[in-house]
Order: C-alpha cells, then sequence, then structure tokens
C-alpha cells in the first residue's frame, strides 16, 4: 500500500464514496495479509519508501501468483527476482501487463510510473560480460525503485584502459554499484578514482580457487580504497536497495 493507496482512500472516506466501515476493512490489512503461504507485508512502502519485493527463487508459480495479486490490490508495484525463464512465461501468461527482464532474471509489474526520488545517477559497472546478470539485476532493481540509471559493462582489470576512458561518466555518478567475479579487484581500482559511495558486489564467476565468489568477497573486503562498502555474493538487488538509500533526495 502506497502513499498515493492511501490518500486515496482518505479522500474516498471523506467525500463518502467509502463507508467508515469499509475503511477500516482496509486498514486492517495494512501492516501484513496472511494469505496462508505467506504474510504480504503492506506496511513496507510506507515504512520504508520502498515496497515489498519478492524472491523467487524456491517459490512456485502459483505462490507467487498469490503474492502479486494481494500485493497489486493495493495498488503496490511489484518486483519479483531470481526468477527463471519457464516461471516466468507462465507468470507473464497469467498477467500480461508484467515484463520479464530476461538478463536479470526478473519480473516487473508496475500500476504506475515508479517515482522519481533519486538526486543523481546510479551507475552499475561489471568487470567481464559473464558478471551481467548480477549487473542487470542491480539496474532492473534500481530503477524500479525511482532511481536514474546508467550502465557500464567489460571493464574489468585485465583491461585497466577501458575503465580509465570512462572516467567522465564515473564522475557524473552519484552512487556506484561495481559488480566483479574473480579476485573482484575492481571495486578497490574505482574507489581510488572517484569521490562516490562505491557498493562492491561480489559475483560468483571464475575458476575452481574463485570458491564461488569467496575470493572476490574477501578481495572487496579487504579493499584499501575508502568508501567501499561490501553486499553478499550475487547480491545485485541488495546493492540496488542500499544504493538507492543513499541516493535519495
Amino acid at each position: 500500500m502506497n502513499q498515493e493507496y492511501l490518500k486515496t482512500m482518505l479522500n474516498s472516506v471523506q467525500q463518502g464514496a467509502l463507508s467508515v466501515d469499509a475503511a477500516m476493512l482496509q486498514l486492517r490489512q495494512l501492516p501484513f495479509q496472511d494469505i496462508g503461504c505467506a504474510q504480504v507485508d503492506h506496511h513496507r512502502q510506507l515504512r520504508q519508501g520502498m515496497p515489498e519485493m519478492v524472491f523467487g527463487e524456491g517459490k512456485t508459480v502459483e505462490q507467487i501468483l498469490a503474492i502479486t495479486a494481494a500485493m497489486s490490490d493495493k495498488g503496490s508495484n511489484i518486483l519479483v527476482t531470481r526468477l527463471d525463464n519457464e516461471k516466468a512465461e507462465l507468470i507473464v501468461q497469467a498477467i500480461p501487463e508484467a515484463s520479464y527482464h530476461v538478463e536479470a532474471r526478473c519480473l516487473t509489474l508496475e500500476h504506475q510510473p515508479p517515482e522519481q526520488r533519486g538526486k543523481g545517477i546510479v551507475l552499475v559497472v561489471s568487470a567481464g560480460t559473464s558478471d551481467i546478470p548480477v549487473a542487470a539485476e542491480a539496474l532492473v532493481t534500481a530503477r524500479f525503485l525511482g532511481n536514474q540509471v546508467g550502465q557500464i559493462y567489460d571493464v574489468g582489470v585485465a583491461g585497466i584502459h577501458r575503465l580509465l576512458a570512462r572516467h567522465d561518466q564515473l564522475s557524473a555518478a552519484s552512487v556506484i554499484i561495481v559488480v566483479a567475479g574473480m579476485e573482484g579487484a575492481l571495486p578497490s581500482v574505482i574507489g581510488g578514482l572517484v569521490d562516490k559511495p562505491v557498493i562492491a558486489v561480489p559475483t560468483s564467476v571464475g575458476y575452481g580457487a574463485s570458491f564461488g565468489g569467496i575470493a572476490a568477497l574477501l578481495g572487496m573486503l579487504n579493499s584499501c580504497a575508502s568508501g567501499v562498502t561490501v553486499v553478499n555474493i550475487d547480491n545485485g538487488f541488495g546493492a540496488a536497495c542500499a544504493a538507492s538509500l543513499m541516493n535519495r533526495v
């Protein structure tokens, strides 16, 4: 339940179009709604400035549709992350107005355009092409949360000249999300070039000694560049949420 939905409901009560009892029934569901398979947090938009978002991995299509229906009923925009193609096709068949973002493995359903709340650009940078799925998740999430976004892909330290050629774009950003696997060096390099917050996202990309992203995670945690913070392995979504709070007007 977003602020516009709540204002519309209260105006309807004021104008006599909605009874007090009917409004009370809706307000009872404001903190959360028990739909059996989930406790949908309708209050999160008012409390945190961003709606509850759905982690799709491990949920059935039926569960996702039930959660989506409950959120849609309250006027919330919807983001489902970690959604594979097979599930996405079935959900889009049931909700044709939903959009599936293949690279990001995310589905969005927007009942109204996201309110633009950022003071600048959230820039998503990937070290390699293999890191793009995580970077795309960050990009879709940041845009969904009302940020102006930009992207730079495949500028890892193996060819540092590719990154240096984009210095103007890096300097123009408000917050930079840097996605990298292998040894995870790119956030430290960018952190040493800019005066902006850098959010480092380690990915599980790499050969055996990368240990599924642990090598990149430890490298980022040990960064010598000030202003670099780190989220969990492959967590483009979490990076975008943090960047959105940093970028908020």
